[in-house]
Formats: structure tokens, sequence, C-alpha cells
């Protein structure tokens, strides 16, 4: 098995010249009567955050950043996996796997991760410390595409196990990162210590007088929400590649379908500003357009599978009050061995950027029961 290599991003400054050219060159679609943001991404704030893009936003500034974190690349079955590795302080720091989801990249995990590695920063218990793992996804950012054979929660679990040397471990995800997870403690149970989800996988058609009424509102809620909100989801699931050729070719139409998402899913009450700075927006939606993988990260929804099976390692949920959906502890219960369930006050879809204060005082509360497991 190799070893992991030190990594360094270095976008070639041909990109950044191109993607200047397209943003003064865009295009703009004719306006329809609509208010605000209620059809969509809203023309006035794609077109301001478009021209900063353009001729303000410092990606240099940005990359010098991203690189003091602690980035390596493995190849692993002859694809390289991109990840970002956290020693943990104290003398027995505990293993854990942060897996992210769309539209998101490593970049969401690193106030989480560094919370989580070095709890004495911020008033925690050094022997509360974890060794963070956060992968790119296949096709994200700086990770190669997985090859037909391989599955993801193949590919982290020989990371941890057989590139890292971890034989006991704990995992935690949300949005794609929660399949990954809980195909994880599925598929190595004797590994994984405990899960942390921010979502969680359905179980099988629940008759519906043997749901609660707590469990029919939930149901409810998931309804209007595919609704009114699952657009997005439909079409990167069937026609993910019609959708992808615009993606790739204009950057002001991969700004509008990504900020209109961080805008609806996090809990910003409608002012993306409040928990998403420009040049935050911007560095996400740059890491996508220089990689040129907006396409790969579709792919998910495309190959999505439903294959339903109980979990029985333990597992924790956290729950964010404006997250996609908020599923009841029944709900949980019925798919995984639930031995912890958080309602959070505050907090959306992204909650390791949002709230990563929080999330880490829930996974460091978790995982604190199964330190002796490993």
């Amino acid at each position: 098995m190799s070893k992991p290599s030190p990594f360094t991003v270095s976008i070639p400054d041909e990109s950044l010249t191109d993607l200047r050219r397209r943003l003064t060159m865009t295009r703009w679609p004719v306006e329809i009567p609509t208010p605000g943001w209620s059809a969509g991404a809203e023309p006035a704030a794609i077109r301001r955050l478009a021209a900063y893009w353009a001729d303000g936003f410092d990606w240099r500034t940005r990359e010098a950043a991203i690189n003091q974190l602690p980035h390596f690349t493995v190849p692993i079955g002859g694809e390289q996996v991109h990840f970002l590795h956290y020693r943990g302080e104290g003398d027995h720091p505990f293993p854990i796997v942060l897996t992210h989801g769309w539209p998101s990249t490593f970049l969401e995990h690193v106030k989480l991760a560094d919370r989580l590695a070095r709890p004495s920063r911020y008033g925690g218990n050094p022997e509360d410390s974890f060794d963070v793992v956060v992968p790119s996804l296949p096709g994200f950012t700086f990770s190669a595409q997985r090859t037909d054979g391989a599955r993801t929660h193949d590919l982290w679990h020989t990371l941890m196990r057989d590139v890292l040397g971890y034989q006991r471990y704990g995992a935690h995800g949300g949005d794609l990162g929660t399949g990954v997870t809980t195909w994880l403690a599925r598929a190595y149970p004797d590994s994984l210590t405990g899960i942390h989800l921010l979502a969680t996988i359905q179980p099988p058609n629940v008759p519906e007088e043997d749901q609660t009424p707590e469990e029919k509102e939930y149901l409810a809620e998931v309804a209007r929400w595919r609704q009114e909100e699952g657009g997005y989801q439909h079409q990167q699931s069937t026609r993910p590649m019609t959708l992808a050729h615009g993606l790739s070719d204009s950057p002001t139409g991969l700004l509008a379908w990504i900020a209109e998402k961080y805008r609806a899913w996090s809990d910003c009450g409608g002012d993306l500003a409040t928990r998403f700075t420009d040049d935050e927006v911007l560095t996400q939606v740059s890491l996508y357009w220089h990689t040129n993988t907006i396409a790969t990260s579709l792919r998910p929804y495309f190959e999505y599978r439903y294959d339903w099976q109980r979990v029985e390692v333990p597992t924790g949920i956290a729950v964010f009050p404006h997250d996609l959906s908020r599923p009841p502890r029944s709900w949980v219960a019925r798919t995984y061995h639930l031995t912890r369930y958080t309602p959070m006050p505050r907090g959306g879809h992204f909650a390791a950027h949002e709230e990563p204060a929080l999330l880490a005082d829930d996974i460091t509360a978790f995982f604190r029961e199964h330190r002796a497991d490993r």
C-alpha cells in the first residue's frame, strides 16, 4: 500500500485568466417579473457576486490559506484520493473520518476538524481530541472519480485502516456523506465503533397504520420539500450530463446553481451573508470551477440505488432545525441502532460550517462513550 504524499493546491494562472474572461463576457438572462429569490437565483445577487469574482476576489490569498491545511493524496486501487489529516492533541486521540456532501467540498469541514483535533483551543479537554481525516469525495475537487468497481465506503475503509493504520475508528457524515457513512457501518461493523449523522437512510415503506403521528408529519414535510425544493435532485438524478454542459462552461451558471443552494438550505433567514461571506461562497465555487469537477460531483445522484439494511453499529444523530429533513427519533431508530438523538437550537444543512461548535460538542459527547472500543 502506497504512503500518502503531501499535496499543494496550485491553480494555473491560465485558469484564473480564463475565468475572468468568461465572467466579463457573461450573457445575462432576461429577467422574469418575480421578486427576490422566488424563481431561483436572484439576478441582482448573482450579478454582484460575479462582478466581485471577476474583479476583487483574490484567489491567490484564498489558495495560500487553503495550503496551510494538512493536505495529502494517496493512490487507492489506482485512484487518487485527496484528504486532510489533522493529528489530535493529547496522548490518545480517537480516529474519525468526516464525509462532506453536495455542493460542499472538504473545506466545509475545516472549522469542525480543527475543533475536534484541538479541543483545548476552544475550552475543551485534550483527552477528547480526535485524529481527523477529511477526504474529498471521488470526483470532487482533488479526488479522482471512481472506477466502475470501486465504492466510496470501501475507499474510505482502505484509507483509514490500510493507509493510516486505524484498525478501529468512528465516522461522521451528512447529505451524500450520510450514505457513505451508513455503508461504512454496514460493510465494516467490526471496524466502526460508532457513526454520527446529520441525516438518515429511509427505512422501507412503513404502512401508514404503523406510523406515529410525528412520523406522519415528518413524511408530509418531506413530500412538501420534494415538491418545492427537489427539482435540482430530480435533474441531477436523471439527466446530470445535460446540466453539466452548462455548469462546466459558464462560471456564472455554476455560481447561481451553488449559491442558490447555500441560501435556501442554510439557517440564514434569507440573507446569505449571515452564514457565508462572499469570499467563502466564491472559494467553494472556485474549487469546483478550477478543477472542472461539477459534472463528476453529480454522478452520485445518478448512480444512487436504494438498498435498505439495518445498521447495528451505535449511531448518533444531530438534527438541525433548518436542514433539508428533520427525522423524528422513532423514524431514525427504524434503520439505525440509535443511542443519541440531539435536536439542535439553530443551524441548517451546512452545519459543519454554520455551527461547528454545536456539532463538535455533539460528536465529542457521542464518541466519548466509544473511545475504549478501539
